[in-house]
């Protein structure tokens, strides 16, 4: 059996979301928010406007791009999205992990739209170059978080496309580079890549998504907290920090903090390195570990924030799905009751494993120490599965 290990990692978040908040945070990073305040008298539509400037400025946000601030994290970003946008052409849905398949059902079933939908298993991606984004539009996840696959590029998308692109960049954003000329609405949620505090999303429009809004009108109700036109014209004040219902000052606060490091850190540069040195560290060690592989099965498109892991070792293969969930909720539990790993199980939907959060808030040296406790949980787990076999 191998020894318990001896050094902690200094922080143990390594959830998938909410994720670790960055380096050397504390409450009183928020001791200027605007709390007590509207957020539509001045000092609150400044935060907000303040966070969209940043949010610009750090992921290098095209100047045509409208960014706005709505309400239920990248999911409601996702929802204005499709009920805004969608029927006024047809449409393809790809889905390789639960949240693409989450916008299937959405657009299959309640909007009730003729959709192509385009999948593949967790850990590979679907095949690219048969999607069709010149006449239609296309929604797709850039990073499956659930899954750890990601898109490798924008390639596959066709510069002189008739249609939009919806991507639900959520795991993605602030990790890996957005091409922004071929995404027409991009997607992503506070709580994520920067650690940010949950329940309010980005909805990042560009001037064809725009176009559409104001010249096409779905023939389903449109609830009030999807409505970004008036009289066939943009709302132009929800891209100007006046938000459709009331955010959280605190919470627009951390944001702020948040993109404030970014930039301190060296901006968009710096925290996808960060990513990928995390990354790194995780799947080097899988490599060398004898029981643990990533689920991605192509390197070119294995997440660098969502890493996945699935069992690769023979006696727990030969126990099939049972014998690999119990080993991953014992890995996960124990991890947890020693203070040194929190919430790494895999996603319900998923394949039994764990999810080992590795974007820029993360810290690489925290990783390093994590990797022998996972060696150590799952030596205890897989003696614990034999024993009992026996």
């Amino acid at each position: 059996m191998l020894a318990k290990p001896t050094a902690r990692p200094r922080a143990p978040f390594f959830s998938s979301g909410p994720c670790a908040k960055r380096p050397g945070w504390t409450p009183d990073a928020l001791g200027d928010a605007a709390l007590g305040r509207s957020h539509r008298a001045k000092i609150g539509k400044r935060k907000l406007k303040e966070a969209i400037d940043l949010t610009r400025s750090v992921l290098r946000v095209p100047a045509d791009y409208r960014i706005g601030i709505v309400p239920a994290s990248d999911t409601g970003a996702v929802e204005m999205a499709m009920w805004s946008l969608l029927g006024a052409r047809p449409v393809e849905m790809l889905a390789w992990e639960s949240f693409g398949e989450g916008w299937v059902t959405d657009v299959v079933k309640q909007l009730k739209l003729d959709a192509r939908i385009v999948k593949a298993p967790y850990g590979d991606l679907p095949d690219l170059a048969s999607v069709d984004t010149r006449t239609r539009d296309v929604v797709f996840t850039w990073n499956g978080t659930t899954s750890g696959v990601r898109v490798p590029n924008a390639d596959w998308i066709a510069a002189d496309r008739e249609g939009l692109t919806i991507c639900d960049a959520t795991s993605a954003a602030f990790s890996q580079p957005l091409d922004w000329p071929k995404l027409d609405v991009v997607t992503y949620s506070w709580q994520k890549a920067l650690g940010g505090e949950a329940a309010h999303g980005m909805l990042v429009l560009s001037p064809r998504a725009v176009e559409r809004l104001e010249s096409y009108v779905p023939a389903w109700p449109m609830p009030k907290i999807f409505r970004m036109t008036k009289g066939g014209k943009l709302v132009e004040g929800i891209f100007e920090g006046e938000t459709i219902n009331t955010p959280s000052m605190l919470c627009v606060e951390d944001y702020i903090d948040a993109l404030r490091w970014a930039e301190r850190e060296g901006g968009l540069d710096a925290t996808i390195a960060r990513s990928d040195r995390n990354a790194a560290v995780v799947t080097g060690w899988a490599a060398r570990s004898g029981w643990a592989a990533n689920l991605a099965r192509d390197p070119a498109t294995a997440s660098n924030t969502s890493v996945c892991l699935v069992f690769s070792d023979p006696a727990v293969e030969a126990g099939g799905a049972e014998a690999a969930a119990a080993i991953a909720k014992g890995i996960a539990s124990t991890l947890e009751q020693e203070g040194v790993a929190f919430d790494i199980g895999s996603y319900r939907d998923a394949p039994a494993g764990l999810r080992i959060w590795c974007g820029a808030t993360v810290e690489t040296a925290d990783l390093e120490a994590l990797t022998p406790w996972l060696d150590w949980a799952f030596a205890v787990e897989k003696a614990k599965r034999l024993a009992k076999a026996a």
